[in-house]
């Protein structure tokens, strides 16, 4: 068996970190490494499995104080020297020895019936939680920048209308199995060195259930659970991203035994917006300007997620100016303010001329002097000495 890390050190804090501590550090490494954001990577899935499998020993204060006490020899019954478990006594639940010694009471009482068949986790009528149902959604820009009630529809396990979750036909009951007396598992003896072992094994007439049922319901056909199609109502917040997802709690698969339901995980798919670009919580856009509206500036009309606003080009705006309107961008998640909305200006060169607008554009351009392009000037002499350097040094 492969070395297990510290479940300490798989969740990055120290070891008498408090129950709030360990939450924190749970959630920030789940998701971190949930399969939802590394669907195609194996050793991702494998970490978020050590994860959670870390939590659920440290946040159960039991689990932990067996698993301080004696590492994870503690609370997994598989790992020890030669994979056999608890420092290699193997799996078992008691040991009978002539004397009528049961040592499965005898950890019974330092692990709080954590050992074999006296597990509360070996309860087949134990609390089951439901598992998690995932969903793609697909919402506008706008949608995205202000927030959305959405209705998802979803298929999950719902309990049998026709035999109330009991699995049996209306008008007869499950019966206690007679083979295993509703505990689920058989319990046997067995010859080894160190004398008569008891172990334990799922019943294979009621396979673990506890109970048998002569007539199911033929709708669910035993099980209890029926697949339906419901509706969701789900609020969306205001700048989510695409690609985040949303969990909502409890609206997933329901649980069996009276456990709680699962999550429901929305991924948020978001549409692309003709006019805006979304960058973090900043919101872009491109203006095409005209060439006399950026000579001689003008008001312009600028879209923003609250509407148009109006915005004063100065004179002489150079093309590709971008101008920072402030606390228009996008709401920030669970979190006050909002990001920026940037414009960048673009500069649309005329096109299909007549020959009116060319000599009159002519006759504007021999008005100009080197004062009013300094970009050029400073080109120009840029390059006038980079040719003298040529021929002095090169004889280019």
């Amino acid at each position: 068996m492969a070395e297990k890390r510290d479940y300490y050190e798989v969740l990055g804090i120290q070891k008498g970190a408090t129950e709030e501590e360990i939450k924190k550090a749970y959630r920030k490494m789940a998701k971190m490494y949930h399969p939802d954001l590394h669907p195609d990577d194996p050793e991702a899935a494998e970490k978020f499995k050590e994860v959670n499998e870390a939590n659920d020993v440290l946040s159960d204060p039991q689990k932990r104080q067996r698993y301080d006490q004696f590492g994870h020899a503690g609370v997994d019954p598989s790992y020890g020297a030669g994979g056999s478990g608890y420092g290699g006594f193997g799996g078992f639940s008691g040991f009978s020895s002539g004397d009528g010694i049961d040592l499965g009471d005898i950890f019974d009482s330092f692990f709080g019936g954590g050992m074999g068949s006296r597990s509360s986790s070996a309860n087949p009528n134990a609390p089951k939680r439901g598992s998690d149902i995932s969903v793609s959604y697909t919402i506008s820009f706008m949608q995205a920048c202000k927030g959305v009630s959405a209705s998802i529809e979803v298929n999950r396990t719902e309990v049998c209308d026709t035999c109330n979750g009991s699995g049996a036909k209306p008008g007869t009951t499950a019966k206690t199995c007679t083979e295993c007396n509703g505990t689920g598992q058989i319990r046997f003896n067995q010859r080894t060195l160190f004398g008569t072992m008891a172990s334990t094994r799922p019943c294979t007439k009621c396979g673990g259930r506890g109970k048998t049922i002569d007539t199911p319901c033929q709708t669910c056909r035993g099980t209890g659970r029926v697949q339906k199609r419901q509706t969701i109502n789900v609020n969306i917040p205001a700048g989510i991203d695409d690609g985040q997802i949303l969990r909502v709690a409890g609206q997933g698969n329901m649980g069996s035994n009276g456990g709680q339901r699962g999550d429901l995980n929305v991924r948020i798919s978001v549409k692309k917006d003709p006019l805006f670009e979304r960058k973090g919580f900043d919101v872009w856009t491109e203006i095409p300007i005209t060439y006399s509206q950026a000579v001689l500036g003008d008001e312009i009309t600028v879209p923003t997620i609250d509407g148009n606003v109006t915005y004063s080009v100065p004179a002489g705006t150079q093309p590709d100016t971008v101008f920072r309107l402030r606390g228009k961008g996008i709401q920030k998640l669970q979190r006050d303010g909002r990001g920026d909305q940037l414009v960048k200006v673009t500069l649309e060169v005329p096109k299909n001329l007549t020959k009116k607008q060319k000599d009159a554009l002519v006759a504007f351009s021999e008005q100009l002097t080197e004062k009013n392009y300094e970009k050029q000037t400073g080109f120009v002499n840029k390059l006038k000495k980079f040719t003298d350097d040529l021929k002095k040094n090169f004889g280019m």
